[in-house]
This record gives C-alpha cells, structure tokens and sequence, in this order.
C-alpha cells in the first residue's frame, strides 16, 4: 500500500461513510403489542409442536361469510396450560373444546389465549378444536394485500381465491400463525355451491354431495406445510392433466381453470413441464411428488401456495405481457407459472422461519427465473436477463427485515437479491459447484424452516469461500460497493469503498482488455502496472459501481 493513496482520499471516505450511514438511518418503523404476538416465538406458542390440522370450512359466496372449525393436533414440549391460536378480525372463535369439553379463552387482537385444562403433560399429543366464524377480510390488491378475492367470472358465476402470505393464514382461518413450525400434514374440507369446484393443496380425496345442494371438496396434504401456503380456490373449473416423468418417477400435474379458458390453457401451461425439466435439473427433484403440483387459474395474479400455485398472468408470456428485464428475455415464458412455481423449492420445500428472511424465498426464485432461460437458451440470455432487472432495484431499506414483529424487507429482494447470488456464483467461478450448491441446499433443507444465517453458512462452507461480508453488504445496507483505483506513476492501485467493514469480494476486470480477477479490500493495494495500462472495465456480472478517482 502506498500512502499517498490514503492521503488523497480521507476527506472523500469519511463524505462517503456520513451519507451511506444516512441511507440506514431513516425513521423507525414503529412496532406494536400486536406485530410481537404475530412475529414472535410467544411462551404460549413455544410450550407445544404442531402436528396436525382438519380445517373444515364453508364458504357461503351470497354473504361473503365463512364458518367451520380446525382441529389441531399437538405435541407437548414442556407443561403449561395457556396455548395461543391466531384469528384477524373481523373474524372470530365461537368456541373451543378438548375431549369434547367447552375451554376459557380471551381475546387480544387477533390472538386468542386458550386456558387449558386437562394435564398437559411432555410427549403427550393432543388435540382441540376451535370453530369460529366470520366475513373476513376482504382482499384490497391481491396478493400483495390479501385476503378473500369475491369475483365472478364472465358468465357471472361465482370466482373465489384466498392469498395471505405476510398478512398471514389467521386473516381467515384459526392457527398457529408463526412459520416457524410447521403442520406435518393437514384435511382440507370445503364446502362450496353445488355448480361449482373447490381447489386446495395437496391430493382430492372424496366429493361428498350435501343435502343442502352444497358440496364438500376434501383435500388430503401429506407433506409438512406453510400457513399462508394452504388456500381455497372455488370456480366453475375445468380440469385436465399430464404425467411429468421426473427424478422421482411419474408426478401426476393437474391443470384447473375456468371452463372457458381450457383451450388457451392447454397451450400456455405448456411451460409447466418445461419449468420443471429445468428446476429439477437445477435444485433437485420436485419436493412435493406426493402431493401432486397443479396449476390453479385464480382472479388475481399468482401465488406459490404449496402443490396448488395459483396462476393468473392474462396466459401472456412475461409479466402480464411485460418484460422485466428490458432485455426481451422475459418474454420467452410465462412469469407467473415459472416464479411461482420456483417457490416450491424455494419457500415450500425451505422455508424462512422468520419473514424478516423473506430473500430466502424471494431471491433463489427471482434468480431461478434466469436458470430457466440459462436451461433453455444458454448461459448469456441469463445474464443477460439479471443484469436487465437491475433496473427494478430502489435501494430504498436494507433486503432483511426486522424480526420477530412479522416484518419484511426491501421489495429489493427479488432483483437485488437475485443479482447478489448471480455475483456469488461469479466468484465461486465452477459452474458444477454451484449447481451441486443449489441441489445440496434443497436436500440439505428438505422440508424445513430455516435462517438467514444456515443458508450463508451452507453456501460459504459448501464453496469453501466465506460470503459473509458481501450477504452483509447486500441484504443489510442500501449502499452499491464503489471500486476505486487510479494509476500513477506507473503503479495501480484499487480498493472497495461505500460498503461494510472490511468487505472483500473477488472482482473480474478487464485491464487493457485483458480478463484478469482481483481480490480488493476496503484497504488500498497496489501493484506494478505500464504506463499504457489505463483502461479498466470491472465485468458488468457485478452490481458494484467503478470510479478512476486520479490520473
């Protein structure tokens, strides 16, 4: 290192560290009572692990009303006697019972607290059951502000879809609202008009007419699965299916959609084999064959709820026919059916535990977009395509959230994140390594909930480089990294500013026009040069900014 670099450069640095602080530190978010009971690991949630749901409900479309009940089947953890089961108003819990007798609850918002009153004693499982009832939110811009979508289709019969995720699943149905523990399986029962179909998760058992006229869709979830993952879709839908021949053996692919539609249908789900050709190349078999994967067309745009993604992208290519990248690239398939269905691996089959790691799902899948198309159209129109996304990113709050008070980052974890695992993939520079990453990651994880951290420590141990510093730069600042460098006097020299402490990502440049890496720090290098090495161009597969701050 040459002083003289740092000379020039003290007032410039501490300008710079003064505004990036200031991008962080804008006005908190205030947190309420009632954010910590939804985001936190309560001492009333943390006593018991959930083992099973039967949630029966019927759904009367005339009165925009629901009712029914879910059973839930438990495993003691350590004795206690108060358990905490989540329901939004305006919805809300007529009663509850265990062995058939009638339990004490009080409500605080939109948590109940159940007092028990049998023994509750370690490894016992139990169960109780809470009905309630209610008109339940109804969505606003679905799925992004959820709830129930009450539609009608074109020929005005009845249209009906639930999204819920970061709402969460008690703004319409009793649970444990917290993702940290999943159901291990669960019966869906719904109830609906007897002119129309109910689509849930999982596999249909049984449809049982009603004396009413009604009936009573039965759906049968053999894996573990995620609050806002279950839904109700109820139509005039038609089905047809296929058998896709995967890793697993045969999964059964189930297509619903409005009668009208079938047609279009039949040539725009056309992608969903094609998806998961690809997927399963990448990230490993499909991770629900037991459940069966189905595209369900619903009134709003999409959601990845688990074997039953809900689709309703226009049957465009793109993003409602629009491009995301700018490049062309994002109109060679269907968005929706492609990213929703990425989810399946990546917050289906893993899943954060708090939603202050929503990148854990949002960034794998934004970034699966572009495996597809490197699946199908090579290596360039990927990044082609990532770099083209770029342009989405706001760098308005830092990627990971607040936790423990139901809180998401950045809409950034989508373009971002995905450009932060693409430069992660640069730097690791073995192509056979970082799919092995991505499989290993899917099995490693099967099925589980999981933390910021595990992820960062599986890729780090897994690549044997540590990324701990460029996670932290991407997921928890807003700042873009500035490689600084400056020739004189026949020496070249480079560092990493505008970035956390001591970061030091690999950099690939091109010097003169020749392909070279380097390994800068936040402290200044330098090395021998000519005097006609003047030209550099650092590899536009890195979301960082270059600055020749002296000639």
């Amino acid at each position: 290192m040459k002083n003289y670099f740092g000379s020039i450069l003290t007032a410039f640095l501490i300008g710079l560290t003064a505004n990036a602080q200031g991008l962080l530190n804008k006005s908190e978010t205030v947190f309420t009572h009632q954010d910590t009971l939804r985001g936190s690991i309560t001492k009333e949630r943390a006593w018991w692990d959930l083992k099973y749901y039967h949630l029966d409900v019927k759904v009367n479309p005339a009165e925009k009303f629901i009712s029914g009940s879910n059973t839930v089947r438990y495993t003691v953890l350590t004795e206690d006697n108060r358990m905490q089961i989540d329901l939004q108003e305006p919805m809300n819990i007529t009663k509850v019972t265990q062995n058939g007798k009638e339990l004490k609850f009080e409500r605080d918002g939109n948590a109940f607290f159940i007092t028990l009153t049998e023994k509750q004693k370690v490894g016992d499982v139990k169960e109780i059951v809470v009905f309630f009832n209610g008109k339940p939110k109804e969505a606003v811009r679905a799925p992004w502000d959820g709830g129930f979508s009450w539609k009608k289709d074109k020929n005005g019969k009845d249209f009906i879809a639930t999204s819920c995720q970061g709402l969460g699943a008690s703004v319409w149905w009793p649970c444990k609202d917290h993702m940290y523990d999943e159901v291990e399986n669960m019966l869906i029962s719904v109830n609906v008009p007897g002119d129309l179909t109910e689509v849930s998760n999982g596999r249909l058992q049984s449809v049982k007419k009603q004396k009413d006229g009604t009936k009573t869709f039965n759906w049968y979830v053999s894996n573990p699965i995620n609050n806002y993952g279950v839904n109700i879709n109820i139509g005039d839908y038609v089905n047809f299916s296929e058998v896709f021949k995967g890793e697993k053996g045969n999964l059964d692919c189930n297509y619903y959609v409005l009668r009208d539609n079938l047609a279009v249908a039949k040539e725009q789900f056309k992608d969903a084999p094609k998806m998961l050709k690809a997927f399963e190349n990448w990230f490993g078999p499909y991770p629900f064959y037991e459940d069966s994967y189905k595209l369900v067309e619903v009134p709003y745009l999409g959601m990845e709820h688990q074997s039953s993604v809900t689709y309703g992208n226009q049957y465009k290519n793109g993003y409602l026919g629009r491009d995301l990248s700018g490049t062309g690239w994002g109109l060679k398939f269907d968005f929706i059916i492609i990213h929703e269905s990425g989810h399946e691996w990546y917050a289906n089959n893993i899943t954060y535990k708090d939603i202050a790691d929503m990148w854990i799902h949002e960034s794998f899948t934004n970034y699966s977009e572009s495996l597809f198309l490197e699946y199908y159209y090579g290596k360039d129109a990927a990044a082609e395509y990532i770099i083209g996304c770029r342009k989405n990113i706001k760098n308005d709050t830092p990627i990971i959230g607040h936790y423990d008070v139901n809180n998401e980052g950045s809409g950034d974890m989508y373009p971002k994140g995905a450009t932060m695992l693409h430069m992660i993939r640069q730097v690791i520079n073995d192509d056979a390594k970082w799919k092995s990453i991505l499989r290993g990651m899917n099995k490693t994880f099967y099925h589980q909930t999981v933390t910021s951290k595990q992820i960062q420590d599986y890729i780090n141990e897994q690549s044997g480089i540590n990324f701990n510093r460029v996670f932290a730069q991407y997921l928890t600042t807003t700042q873009i990294p500035v490689f600084e460098y400056m020739f004189k006097n026949g020496t070249f020299g480079y560092h990493w500013t505008n970035c956390v402490a001591k970061f030091d990502m690999p950099v690939r440049v091109k010097l003169n026009g020749v392909e070279t890496w380097l390994k800068p720090t936040t402290e200044w290098q330098s090395e021998k040069t000519t005097n006609e090495d003047r030209k550099l161009e650092v590899d536009k597969d890195f979301y960082v900014t270059s600055s020749n701050i002296v000639e």
